[in-house]
Formats: C-alpha cells, structure tokens, sequence
C-alpha cells in the first residue's frame, strides 16, 4: 500500500496494472486514504474505471440530492410532493449534510441532525421524521445509482405521540350542511357520504358515476399546479357507492362529460377556492375552522362509530395499508363494547349454551324422540 500526504491533504498513490493511480482520498487522514486504496483495488480487479469510481465516492450529498430531485422526484412525486421535498432539502437536508460525500454520511451524522433540529430549532419529533424519511430516500437511490460499496446508514426512527384526528359530530354536520347552498352544499354533501379526498372532489367527472349501480368510480384527482386530471393517491381506483341523497341531488343535473364540480364561474375548483367556501359554511354555521380532510375523517369515523369493519372502512377510504385505518378503531365504542362483553362468564356462558344448543339441536331433537318411544 501507498498512501502520502502532499500539502495538507492525504493521497492514495499505487500501481496497478502498469498504471499509476494519485487519488485524493475523501478522508483527509493516512487511515482513510489507506481504507480507501482498498477500495479502489478492488474496483479495478472488476474492471470498472478509477475516475468514475473516485467521482462517485466523492459525491456530496448536496451534489446528488439535485440529481435525486431532478431524476427521481420529478419522475415519481406529484406536484404537492415535489414542492414538500425540494422545502426539506433546501431547508433542513442540504445546509446540514451538504458538504459530506454521500458515502461518508453515518449514523452518527444522523443523530447530529436530530438532535440540532431539536435544541437549536425546536421542530417536532413528526417532522424530523418526515425529514428523515426524505433523507433515507434519497441515500438509498444514491447507493443504487452510484453502486456504492456497503449501505445507508441505519436511520433509528423518532418517537412520534398519535396525531389528533378531528372530525364533526352527527349534529355539527347537520349544521354545516343547512349553512350551505348550491354547489357548496352538493361539495360538503358528498364530502361526508363519500370520503373523498380534495383533489378527488376537484376532479371528479360526470364519466365516473355509474348511474345504473348508483356508484362512483374514483379514478381521477385534480392538479392544480398542472391543471390537469392526474391518477389518486397510490394509483388506486376504488369505487364507493352513493347513498340516495348524493345520488336524487347530482341526478337533478346530470351531464355526460365534463366535471362534476365548478365553480360559479364554469371554471374547476381548485385549493383556494375550495377552502374559502369551506370556511365561509363553517362560519354561517357557527362552527370551528376545518379543512375538507376533516369531512374525510367524519366519514371515515361515523362509520366505525356504526360498526361498520375496519376492512370495509378500508376499502370506501382507497387506503393501501390497514395500519392507516386503525385510527378509526378507537370511535367504535360498540364494536368494542361487543368484543369485551363476550370475556363476562355470564355472557359466556349464554353464548355457549345457545351455541351448543343450535349445535346439538338434531342430537336432542332424536334423544327426545328415543325417550318417548320407550
């Protein structure tokens, strides 16, 4: 091995092959530069080129998360998460690990990060971990892209306390509905029949609404940056039935084509006028300030207070995993109720008893028929 320190910096200098090789190691330290002649001996056994593997291992995370962005955000992400990712990167990700080449990011860098954005910006265990999630995104496409050597760091995971969900109780919706007219009261109605998301609402088109099977099919979200229709959330299509009330309200103005929702001006809703109309029927109807995602919550919620099984809820929701759903488990009280009344031994043996009962029943029937024979 040969490593030297020319100036104030450390350097990998060997032959291979008959061909010298001076690179700079990306540790400025003789054990680095030693690791890192290792290194690349070894890519060269494999025939891969010295420049391209020094450049690779060299790349800053600043470097690469423009690439990440650009390559692999822009090609995979919505606009929304687009914007949210570019906002992490530029405010929390690159100041912090920008300068540190991709390959030399530990486990211990991420603790440092944590525990700054903590003590110096007082940000919340939920949106360091929604930093962290973009930050392991971005290592993991880099390792693969860059077929760097080993993998990522181990990224342990803050402790988050369950968010409040809020949701409008049978009465509050019955307010917020008679407190709206026309076209925000068909939006609200729908909200809270359907479970459908914003942007779902937004571009929800009369082709959708299957009137024979009195069901719609959610097929489409609106993006407002784009303005166009584009796949709902996890490219799934569900389809939810329409109760008699959405259906006798959108069958009065039925169309074939077009969308199913604008505003008074012809033109489709987008996020601001949404929520001005929103906030406008909250108000009229004495209510707190809420966003369309807690019509969404309502929905989700009142029906687990009804019983409704969680894989149902699922379902009506298009959510793609059951992990999500389970935060309506605790507003089923009656569910609940059910499931522990079965542990009293006087239910228990009720239960049983009538069970076994219906069990037996032909037993019985031909043991009493026996009994009367003799």
């Amino acid at each position: 091995m040969a490593v030297r320190k020319i100036g104030n910096s450390w350097r990998v200098d060997f032959w291979f092959g008959g061909t010298r090789y001076r690179v700079k190691g990306p540790q400025n330290s003789k054990a680095g530069a030693a690791a890192y002649e290792v290194v690349l001996r070894q890519k060269l056994a494999r025939g891969e080129s010295i420049e391209r593997v020094a450049k690779d291992e060299e790349i800053t995370f600043a470097q690469f998360a423009q690439k990440w962005l650009e390559g692999y955000v822009v090609a995979n992400n919505k606009h929304s998460e687009q914007r949210s990712k570019k906002y992490v990167l530029d405010g929390a990700l690159v100041p912090f690990f920008g300068n540190i080449p991709i390959k030399r990011i530990t486990s211990h860098h991420v603790e440092q990060f944590k525990a700054e954005m903590i003590t110096k910006r007082g940000i919340s265990n939920k949106t360091i971990k929604n930093y962290l999630t973009v930050l392991n995104k971005c290592l993991i496409t880099a390792y693969e892209w860059k077929d760097l050597d080993g993998a990522p760091p181990k990224i342990k995971w803050p402790k988050c306390a369950p968010s409040k969900m809020d949701y409008l109780s049978p009465d509050e919706c019955e307010s917020l509905l008679s407190h709206s007219e026309g076209i925000v009261h068909e939006l609200i109605l729908t909200a809270l029949r359907t479970g459908m998301r914003q942007g779902e609402l937004k571009g929800l088109q009369w082709s959708s609404i299957d009137w024979e099977n009195r069901s719609v099919a959610v097929r489409h979200s609106r993006d407002d940056r784009m303005k166009m229709l584009v796949p709902p959330k996890s490219n799934r299509i569900r389809h939810v039935p329409l109760d008699i009330d959405v259906y006798d309200l959108l069958f009065k103005r039925k169309q074939n084509t077009g969308y199913v929702f604008s505003d008074t001006d012809g033109e489709p809703f987008d996020y601001h006028r949404m929520e001005r109309r929103l906030t406008r029927a909250c108000k009229e109807a004495q209510l707190r300030k809420i966003g369309w995602h807690t019509l969404r919550h309502t929905f989700a919620s009142h029906l687990a207070m009804r019983g409704v099984p969680l894989p149902t809820v699922q379902e009506l929701m298009g959510h793609s995993n059951i992990t999500t759903t389970m935060r309506y488990a605790h507003v089923a009280p009656s569910t609940l109720r059910t499931a522990i009344e079965v542990l009293n031994p006087k239910n228990f043996g009720h239960h049983m008893g009538t069970e076994w009962i219906e069990a037996h029943r032909e037993t019985i029937s031909l043991k009493n028929i026996s009994s009367k024979s003799r």
